[in-house]
């Protein structure tokens, strides 16, 4: 396991480089975020540790970052005065560029993993906006009309976007559809709705739990139609888009806090990593991977928790996977001002990898 100290910053948000095994960018905050400036760590990986390679000030706190897909010395950073800022890597001190047309804090950034011309921004003040580094203004804006924690492109289309939200639901825009009154939103697929009772069929319902805020989700790099939510009820949930009224696949349970980020595994497609306010990173199985004698990808309930990485001391705030190389290795940030480089196979219970 290696460590890197974010000195005086609490970690928010960890990207590894879709470019470079060897490359990761830490989205830091002084005061926890609430107050102070913030610092975009850009870290490299060496025989002889992580090393900085550069850093950024900025003069409010970041909350997210995501590294340009087409552009192997650039990201761009969700900002809490409200901004949205592109920095490259050799162009020192300042943004090459910089947007601000949110009205709240910028909680999350994702860029256009198909495209690669695009990326989108969501933020408390109720909207998503979608962006080209070349344009001075936001190139569309998509309501939610709620705070809104998570956005993220699909991986296997450039023209769907999603988002999880303060009022506990899971919105998916396809911008290929007319705007018409529903501002291209196909899918509003409520997270609290009725959930599947554990080890029963789909549609084997209990009644409707009490809603709470959403506050991550990612899309399944395999599977196009599956994606998994989370946030401070502690469980974890996989919804098939295809089937929006369905209710959650699976649900996850296991954290005792809030669940903070979730990452499907480039390498698998059943496995995925969370990050918890209870300080603990876990790795999951949803239960749909066939090799798994007891696994059916039609019945809710066989998801399960294969480890737990429990080294930080505060809260656990972000978590990413490596792209290259044996699958396992990831990274993690919290609120202890510590960048963990680890492999997840090393978490894994010896009686779970059989």
């Amino acid at each position: 396991m290696m460590e890197f100290r974010t000195q005086g910053y609490n970690g928010y948000a960890v990207k590894y480089s879709p470019f470079f095994d060897s490359r990761i960018c830490v989205a830091a905050s002084a005061n926890f975020g609430l107050v102070g400036n913030g610092r975009i760590y850009v870290l490299g990986l060496t025989p002889n540790g992580i090393q900085a390679e550069k850093w950024f000030n900025t003069q409010d706190s970041v909350y997210d970052v995501a590294w340009s897909e087409r552009h192997e010395n650039q990201l761009v950073v969700a900002s809490g005065d409200g901004s949205v800022k592109l920095f490259d890597i050799n162009v020192n001190d300042y943004p090459v560029q910089s947007w601000k047309e949110h009205n709240r804090e910028v909680y999350a950034v994702h860029w256009n993993l198909v495209s690669k011309d695009t990326f989108a921004s969501s933020s408390w003040d109720g909207t998503i906006k979608i962006w080209s580094p070349e344009r001075q203004n936001s190139i569309l804006t998509l309501p939610t009309h709620s705070c809104t924690y998570s956005t993220a492109f699909s991986p296997h289309s450039p023209s769907i976007i999603s988002s999880v939200s303060s009022d506990s639901h899971l919105r998916i825009f396809d911008l290929r559809t007319p705007a018409s009154a529903s501002n291209h939103l196909v899918a509003l697929i409520p997270i609290h709705g009725p959930a599947p009772l554990m080890g029963g069929p789909a549609n084997s319902l209990r009644p409707n739990t009490p809603p709470s805020e959403a506050l991550t989700h990612d899309w399944n790099k395999y599977r196009s139609t599956v994606v998994a939510t989370a946030g401070v009820d502690q469980i974890i949930r996989t919804f098939d888009t295809r089937n929006p009224k369905g209710g959650p696949v699976a649900m996850l349970r296991g954290h005792e806090y809030a669940v903070r980020k979730l990452a499907w595994s480039p390498h698998l497609s059943d496995v995925l990593l969370s990050a918890s306010y209870d300080m603990t990173c876990r790795v999951w199985s949803d239960g749909t991977s066939m090799s798994q004698p007891n696994a059916h990808p039609g019945i809710a309930g066989n998801g399960s928790q294969l480890g737990r990485m429990d080294r930080h001391t505060e809260f656990c705030t972000g978590v990413d996977w490596c792209l290259f190389g044996s699958e396992g290795w990831c990274a993690s940030v919290a609120w202890d001002e510590r960048l963990l480089v680890w492999d997840v196979r090393s978490q894994i219970s010896p009686q779970m990898r059989s």
